[in-house]
């Protein structure tokens, strides 16, 4: 009998409330429950310890690292550290994964590709796309990833058109036991139980950011009214962020008490639907003070009590600029709700005939900065679709409620996205790898061949044989690179550099961590001196280690420096040890410790950097510092 597959699955954590957290929760159960896979949960958005593995059937940890970790680094660092840019490493090499699926935006894998395990193991990328033209970073890891999935039917098409067949459409999934129609009776027992009778609720569940065209169905739903006076809009989403939506009724002269919205009780969970009447109210259930707000990520309702409050609508309309996948929708769909979708991006799923919804026309606008197409959902075509639904006689409209659900249940759910998942990783092959690699394949010694068919096929090949790098005719590295040919950069010097980076790279990959460095002396009182470069600082500073050792006789003197300039050092009878540089070490909190870390020495001396740049007059205490060494 073969062994149990081991699937390290990496996303939000499985009880977050978004969508990338409910399709994991949604995943992670229909895989333990075959009992064929030893299953390893990663999760954004706590740390590596505070996973509660107690609490859950499968092993989790947390890829997020402590703040201490995170100082001193660029936003864009720090969220590729939120995101497990550092301890997926660590999950790989304590787990031993056969499979690793990443479930995330696509940036959240930046410079995945480069990491040792990347394709050495059954590597998988899900993720969703959601606007034309596709991200290029998308577009680069199309040839850089054998097992390539996307939410929506309307990326794999983009895809597709750009030549890669291996992308495909792996749908987010629903526990569809959630979600379900009530009887006509208890539908009327619920709008009592709110305050509501014969109005026409008219729902939008969306979480409450600027992609999700909020002033479209104001203008839309303030038209409709004009010809239904009962209708009132429903928006379950939080009203403190995002969209001031307050000042939109304001501006387009809405009454407010004709829009409601949910609140939830941040102590007992009991929600009650009303117009917004501000945050931070009273519980009239537990009488908990400033307890209840409008529905957030933080606390939200249940999926039972959601499932109630798309009960009490009508219809459902979800127009946006551009989505994933859009959960919500599905969501609708379940309780038998005719939806309205903006016919763009993953709506074009969703507002087909066959998925028992209709299509929101749209124009086309472009984002700033990244030039992605958007959609701005017509207002006139919300208000005309509405009118529409309300006249529907009831078995027509019927028909399309039931159609509605059972579409979800062929291709949402989770028995039939778990299905298919499952059959992914059957198919996959035994793996055969060292867990104790230290970096890719990078070759500086790499000899290219004296003639090439045409200049793409040599970048395609030094890419490949030098840095260990797929690439294609779509990507921005093979186009630049082109473009330097064209202008008279010579083919050697292009070699060179793809050598000096492949040199670098190893350098990089093979720098063990403080932890590993300092394992072997936990004891020792140290200190340590950075000198990232040059050769001049190194001798200069080099000088000067007699004078330090001698002020602080019982510490050991660690040097963090380039390799190179190891010879200009190491026979200098002060330094107990050479270690290389490396950005981290340039964090003198993390360095000497802060809060609740510890640190790893006593002092640290910056001798290249100015004050402004580096606090080098922290030392915990110690008074003397790197320019009173006599």
């Amino acid at each position: 009998m073969s062994k149990k597959k081991t699937v390290l699955i990496h996303s939000n954590f499985c009880r977050a409330f978004t969508g990338f957290g409910k399709n994991k929760k949604n995943i992670l159960r229909y895989l333990y429950n075959t009992g064929k896979y030893n299953i390893v949960e990663l999760a954004n958005g706590i740390q590596w310890d505070d996973a509660p593995t107690k609490l859950l059937p499968w092993e989790c940890r947390g890829a997020m690292p402590p703040p201490n970790e995170l100082e001193g680094l660029t936003p864009e660092e720090q969220r590729s550290q939120g995101y497990g840019l550092k301890l997926v490493d660590r999950a790989i090499k304590e787990f031993k994964p056969d499979v690793y699926i990443g479930m995330e935006d696509i940036w959240a894998f930046n410079s995945y590709n480069t990491k040792p395990w990347w394709n050495k193991i059954n590597t998988m990328i899900w993720t969703t796309l959601d606007s034309l033209p596709i991200l290029p970073q998308a577009v680069e890891y199309a040839p850089k990833v054998k097992n390539y999935y996307v939410w929506a039917s309307f990326a794999e098409k983009a895809m597709k058109e750009m030549g890669y067949y291996n992308v495909k459409t792996l749908r987010g999934s629903l526990d569809t036991s959630k979600f379900f129609r009530f009887n006509d009776e208890k539908r009327q027992n619920l709008r009592k139980a709110h305050n509501l009778s014969d109005e026409y609720i008219i729902g939008f569940v969306f979480r409450n950011q600027l992609r999700k065209s909020v002033p479209n169905i104001l203008d839309g739903y303030k038209s409709f009214r004009e010809k239904e006076p009962k209708a009132k809009l429903l928006l379950h989403t939080h009203w403190s962020e995002g969209w001031d939506i307050p000042r939109l009724l304001k501006e387009k002269d809405i009454n407010p008490e004709n829009v409601l919205t949910t609140y939830v009780c941040n102590k007992c969970g009991i929600y009650h639907i009303s117009p917004f009447k501000g945050q931070g109210h009273r519980c009239g259930s537990c009488g908990a003070e400033k307890s209840v707000n409008t529905t957030n990520t933080g606390r939200g309702v249940s999926d039972a009590q959601l499932n109630e409050i798309y009960n009490l609508m009508d219809v459902y309309c979800h127009p946006f600029t551009s989505g994933g996948q859009e959960i919500p929708i599905q969501e609708a769909k379940l309780t038998e709700l005719v939806t309205l979708v903006t016919n763009y991006s993953c709506g074009e799923d969703s507002c087909s005939e066959e998925s028992g919804g209709l299509p929101l026309e749209w124009s086309e606008y472009r984002e700033p900065g990244t030039q992605f197409i958007k959609a701005s959902t017509c207002p006139l075509d919300i208000a005309r679709k509405l009118e529409f639904v309300h006249a529907m006689g009831d078995d027509e409209r019927k028909a399309m409620e039931k159609k509605s659900r059972q579409w979800v249940i062929d291709n949402f759910s989770v028995e039939v996205i778990g299905k298919q998942l499952e059959d992914i990783i059957d198919e996959m092959p035994p793996i055969d790898y060292d867990f104790e690699s230290k970096s890719p394949d990078y070759n500086p010694d790499y000899k290219p061949k004296s003639n090439y068919a045409s200049h793409e096929e040599f970048i395609i090949d030094i890419y490949k044989n030098i840095l260990c790098d797929d690439v294609d005719k779509n990507s921005e590295g093979l186009k630049h690179w082109m473009a330097q040919l064209q202008a008279g950069k010579s083919p050697a010097d292009i070699v060179n550099y793809f050598k000096n980076v492949a040199i670098q790279e190893k350098q990089k990959c093979n720098t063990p961590s403080l932890e590993d460095l300092l394992s072997e002396d936990k004891e020792s009182k140290k200190i340590a001196v950075v000198i990232p470069n040059s050769e001049v600082d190194v001798l200069l500073i080099n000088a000067l280690l007699k004078n330090l050792k001698s002020q602080y006789k019982k510490h050991k003197l660690y040097i963090f420096t380039q390799p190179q300039f190891y010879p200009y050092i190491d026979d200098n009878p002060a330094v107990n040890k050479l270690f290389p540089y490396s950005p981290a070490v340039e964090n003198q909190l993390l360095m000497e410790g802060v809060g609740d870390h510890e640190g790893y020495f006593d002092m640290v001396f910056y001798p290249h950097a100015t004050t402004q740049k580096t606090l080098s007059y922290l030392h915990n205490g110690p008074t003397k510092h790197q320019f009173s060494l006599r």
